[in-house]
């Protein structure tokens, strides 16, 4: 399945690489660097690279590459997946994950992508059979690792791998017996100039932090369970029980872990903000602009810590604005605008920013045709993207 795996940084060196069965040249991932030289940035690289004799299979994360190699057909949103959990799991071992803290810790890296895969399979996934198998670092683990010669390589298997419940370890057990539920959802929508939407969709996750003794067996059940479409699940899920009632059954692993994700049925008038921007042009190479916010009740509750995120383009010099609500900040390298508005009460005025536009002169035509307004609100934990065609 997997041949190898290079992680490769913003510059475009390979820092790690991992081979599982020969050892391929680094020369393979100039079919990679070909692709991100004709990428204007590095989302647009395309997730499957072709190169005759093998397919370069990779995804972007935390300002890293990771790359593989297959050299068989395989489903690419397999390898994809595999490739996302390692990013998961680095970040779950170490906090981060990030090109230092690779490097760090590169021998626990090893360690972790020799034990999930057996000549280029997946063997182990799961954080709870890998952290029994290598144990997390620590400062007090690492001075007697230090002393002794020791690793953080464990002698004895996982408990699960010994039972009917690989997910989860045995003899598990919590002074307070509870579980949480985290609930995260993504609008993405499509609005006209003019303010009204043209689509619409919802993409949300249940992450789950367990600290239940023994082996404990839930079930969840949700008030309309029909608007849930293309559910991914978990491996402690029984699937046949959601098939039949619509009830999430499952026995769940300790520690925090990923339930399901799914998408939301839903129509174009499920906005809870709306945003109308307003761009004007003159000459000499200065410009207006203006952004208002307004909303609508959300199940009668008010929508808190609200950020508004619009990028411009690179011919943008600098951002001269007044806002009636919150604060603003504009990044001249990454030309971002940023602007706080936290609460947004139905009562007040609709928050609003305003003010001029500098940038360079570049011929005939705007530059200001198309951009993004990201508008994102934490009390929900939803993320609106909004692109505006102006």
């Amino acid at each position: 399945m997997i041949h190898s795996l290079f992680i490769i940084n913003h510059s475009g060196d390979i820092f790690l690489e991992k081979h599982w069965r020969s050892v391929l040249g680094r020369s393979v991932c100039d079919y990679f660097f070909e692709a991100q030289g004709k990428a204007t940035s590095p989302e647009d690289i395309p997730p499957v690279i072709a190169t005759g004799f093998s397919y370069l299979i990779s995804i972007f994360r935390h300002d890293l590459f990771f790359v593989s190699v297959v050299e068989n057909e395989v489903p690419p949103l397999f390898v994809i997946e595999f490739l996302h959990r390692v990013v998961d799991l680095i970040k779950e071992y170490f906090s981060d994950c990030t090109e230092a803290i690779i490097k760090e810790n590169c021998v626990i890296v090893y360690e972790l992508l020799e034990e999930m895969l057996d000549n280029g399979f997946p063997l182990a996934t799961e954080s709870n059979d890998l952290k029994e198998l290598i144990r997390p670092p620590s400062i007090v683990r690492n001075v007697v690792n230090k002393v002794t010669g020791d690793s953080n390589m464990s002698s004895h298997l996982p408990t699960g791998q010994l039972s009917n419940v690989p997910w989860r370890r045995t003899g598990v057990k919590y002074a307070n017996n509870e579980i949480y539920f985290d609930v995260a959802e993504s609008i993405d929508a499509i609005i006209d100039k003019q303010g009204s939407t043209i689509f619409s969709e919802i993409q949300g996750t249940i992450d789950c932090n367990c600290k239940l003794s023994g082996m404990p067996d839930l079930n969840m059940c949700f008030t309309n369970p029909r608007i849930l479409e293309d559910v991914s699940f978990h491996p402690c899920l029984r699937f046949r029980r959601w098939e039949s009632e619509r009830i999430l059954s499952f026995v769940p692993p300790d520690g925090r872990f990923r339930l399901i994700s799914y998408n939301v049925a839903t129509g174009v008038n499920m906005l809870p903000l709306f945003a109308k921007p307003r761009v004007l042009f003159q000459e000499g190479g200065s410009g207006r602009f203006e952004l208002s916010i307004s909303s609508k009740p959300v199940m009668g509750k008010n929508i808190e810590n609200v950020v508004v995120t619009v990028p411009f383009p690179k011919q943008v010099l600098n951002l001269n604005l007044t806002t009636n609500v919150g604060t603003y900040s504009f990044d001249p390298i990454k030309k971002e605008l940023s602007w706080e508005i936290g609460k947004i009460q139905s009562q007040t005025p609709p928050p609003n920013i305003k003010g001029n536009i500098n940038q360079k002169i570049l011929g005939r035509g705007n530059i200001l045709r198309n951009f993004d307004v990201k508008i994102i609100f934490l009390s929900f934990k939803n993320v609106l993207i909004f692109l505006y065609t102006l």
